[in-house]
């Protein structure tokens, strides 16, 4: 029986939407599958690793025939993958196997039963319903990814906190040497929540959120999340634990403040990297009136020094940090000039862009 006819194009970009998560080594294997669905016209797709679940639906045509099973995803993308986008291709199911077709290519597939598949049993408290564009929460995301742990014995800081309050959603991450903040405005008031989303759900919903208006749908529980937009819902564990507080990390009332050019500051500090050491990635800002100079050098007594000239009148300021925390919050922003705010050379920075609050980076500074 054949479950469904479709292009190339249509049946890949359904499945690449879900295989993120897919590991082709797991202690179970069925995991390393997709679930496919189909009933009538309607394909549905499923994919899970036990902490993250992605369901897609498409409506793809074919025959009327309703069908059940689990296939190697990443095997079958890649065959997919070396046909042509427009080709017609058709999956029919029999005992155990599902068998691909398209122009004279015919490929075989061992399956396993879609009844063996562990689906994630979603939390019945599930908190108001609430949402921002797309293109927003991925411009969040990119605001604040960088700075979270990686394997950190810390495990509440390999992820991104959400708090949602009133008509405020805030993202932070911090790996304890920076902290990256970012937030929008919502559409509709919503009781406080604070939940922290798992480092790999950040990086798939980065993978996964477009650059378009469409809406994506947010709900939290104690214990999950779920995300629901472009046909497509997305239920992840969260990370137990107490974030810190990052409203006390954040400074307050520097005294010496420079606004400079982001991309001029962002070239400098790229430069002066190339000769810091591999190990130990400190650059020295000198920071006088109307002149800041970044310097660094290595085991191999190399030195670079770069000097921006800047509208400044406050102390004179040296102070180290490491250049690929300043180098990583600088790149993902978009903006044109920043805030570069201090107060002495063993406190804390703060960058921050003029007249816009919803953006904070701080910094910790190195001794060099």
């Amino acid at each position: 029986m054949i479950v469904l006819k479709a292009t190339q194009d249509k049946v890949l970009s359904v499945l690449q939407a879900v295989s993120g998560i897919v590991e082709r080594r797991h202690t179970l294997p069925i995991l390393a599958n997709v679930l496919i669905r189909k009933m009538g016209d309607a394909l549905q797709l499923t994919t899970s690793d036990l902490e993250i679940q992605i369901r897609t639906a498409a409506e793809l045509g074919g025959d009327t025939g309703d069908f059940t099973t689990t296939v190697g995803a990443r095997k079958l993308i890649d065959i997919l993958r070396t046909m042509p986008a427009d080709q017609l291709v058709s999956l029919e199911s029999s005992a155990a196997k599902l068998i691909l077709k398209g122009g004279k290519s015919k490929f075989t597939l061992q399956s396993m039963p879609a009844e063996d598949f562990p689906l994630v049993q979603e939390s019945a408290n599930f908190g108001p319903a609430f949402s921002v564009p797309q293109k927003t929460l991925k411009a969040l995301l990119s605001q604040v990814s960088f700075a979270m742990a990686v394997h950190d014995i810390r495990y509440y800081l390999n992820g991104i906190l959400f708090v949602v309050e009133g008509k405020q959603l805030s993202l932070v991450a911090t790996d304890g040497h920076r902290l990256a903040f970012a937030s929008a405005t919502l559409d509709v008031e919503v009781p406080k929540q604070e939940v922290i989303l798992p480092r790999k759900t950040v990086l798939e919903l980065q993978r996964l959120l477009s650059d378009a208006d469409g809406a994506i749908e947010m709900q939290f529980a104690n214990n999950q999340a779920k995300f629901s937009f472009d046909g497509m819902e997305f239920v992840t564990k969260l990370v137990e634990g107490k974030f810190p507080d990052y409203n006390r990390v954040i400074p307050r009332n520097h005294k010496n403040s420079i606004t400079l050019g982001r991309s001029a500051l962002l070239a400098t500090l790229q430069r002066t990297a190339i000769l810091t050491s591999e190990k130990f990635k400190g650059v020295r800002l000198n920071i006088d009136p109307g002149t800041l100079r970044v310097a660094a050098n290595n085991a191999e007594q190399e030195e670079a020094v770069d000097e921006l000239d800047i509208d400044y009148g406050g102390d004179s300021i040296e102070i180290g940090f490491n250049v690929t925390y300043l180098i990583d919050a600088l790149s993902n922003m978009s903006q044109d000039m920043v805030t570069l705010e201090l107060s002495d050379g063993n406190s804390s920075a703060l960058f921050t862009i003029p007249d816009n609050t919803t953006f904070k980076y701080v910094v910790m500074p190195m001794r060099i």
